[in-house]
């Protein structure tokens, strides 16, 4: 019997069926993928198991894309360790505290080795406000949540807008239903029009600022973000949120970007998607379409590139949800 998050062979080709095929009835997917019935209902158990299918309220699944499953099955894990993190430069700080001398001596060497606790809504606003005053040269946020609120939104726009003025350089990353939002999608608009760098991903861990990469503001509590904040410059700590932070924003889409590929392939372009799609390597393609190995690999490769994939599996996922393969 396979554990419930293996991704074997007949997973891996139930999942591509379910691509193309999300309104199939087990028995036809199982008759496609050439597995019993009772094998092809397995490889579905594990597929849901790890976010790789969802039932639809219509009938049938949803496949799920391998980028999306995997930030909703890591973010959790993610945030665990990041509340680790704090925790530990927390303890950190409060021994340090145990010899004033000590703390003397290390303030006057350096001041970015410490966490400090800032709770009630005016003190976050105001340390913050003097962050993004003093701020030189970058801003980094990672805003987690969608479609941002209103008076917030109304407050952040000038601050950004008059710490651009200053030459520094912003990142945003919004969720992906972001964009779905009006007045963060003005907003997003604006700031980028003044040179800020706007992007979206799928999901998002936690609310997050990192300031001239000396200084970061977390929440205490991610669901509940006026409750308390921590203002943090434990150096072990910032590294590990810079790298969180590239992590996503180098998956991200730029805000002023839509999500398409293209005009769908047409004509043998298509032929060869449609045999990729199936698991087809390029020889066994060119064979049954009559083709040089060589111009399939040509079209092969440009269509990775359209579809902005890594892999031959990435881009059968990719152009199903495009609408290239129904």
């Amino acid at each position: 019997m396979q554990e419930s998050g293996e991704i074997d062979a007949a997973a891996t080709r139930v999942y591509r069926l379910r691509v193309i095929h999300p309104t199939d009835r087990v028995a036809q997917i199982a008759v496609r993928a050439e597995l019993t019935p009772q094998e092809a209902a397995d490889a579905e158990s594990r597929l849901e198991a790890l976010g790789l299918l969802r039932r639809s309220p219509s009938g049938g699944w949803v496949a799920i894309s391998p980028e999306s499953a995997a930030d909703d099955l890591l973010a959790p894990v993610e945030q665990e360790i990041l509340q680790r993190r704090i925790t530990m430069a927390a303890t950190r700080a409060r021994l340090h505290a145990l010899s004033g001398d000590y703390l003397e001596a290390r303030s006057m060497r350096s001041a970015k080795s410490s966490i400090e606790i800032i709770e009630g809504i005016d003190s976050i606003r105001a340390v913050i406000d003097d962050l993004a005053r003093t701020c030189v040269s970058s801003l980094d946020a990672m805003v987690p949540g969608g479609g941002q609120d209103e008076d917030a939104i109304r407050a952040a726009t000038p601050l950004d807008l008059e710490t651009l003025a200053r030459g520094v350089k912003i990142r945003t990353l919004f969720q992906h239903s972001a964009r779905r939002h009006w007045p963060t999608t003005q907003y997003a608009t604006r700031i980028t029009a003044a040179g800020a760098e706007v992007r979206t991903t799928g999901l998002l861990p936690s609310r997050m600022l990192v300031y001239d990469k000396g200084s970061a503001v977390l929440p205490l509590d991610p669901e509940h973000t006026a409750a308390g904040v921590a203002l943090i410059r434990d150096p072990a700590v910032l590294s590990f949120l810079r790298r969180l932070f590239e992590h996503y924003w180098e998956r991200g889409l730029d805000f002023s970007e839509e999500e398409d590929s293209g005009p769908a392939p047409t004509g043998v372009e298509r032929e060869v998607l449609a045999l990729m799609a199936v698991g087809k390597k390029n020889e066994a393609i060119a064979h049954q379409l009559g083709m040089s190995p060589r111009s399939v690999s040509r079209i092969v490769a440009g269509l990775m590139e359209r579809l902005g994939a890594d892999s031959r599996f990435q881009a059968g996922v990719r152009a199903a949800m495009n609408g290239w393969l129904s």
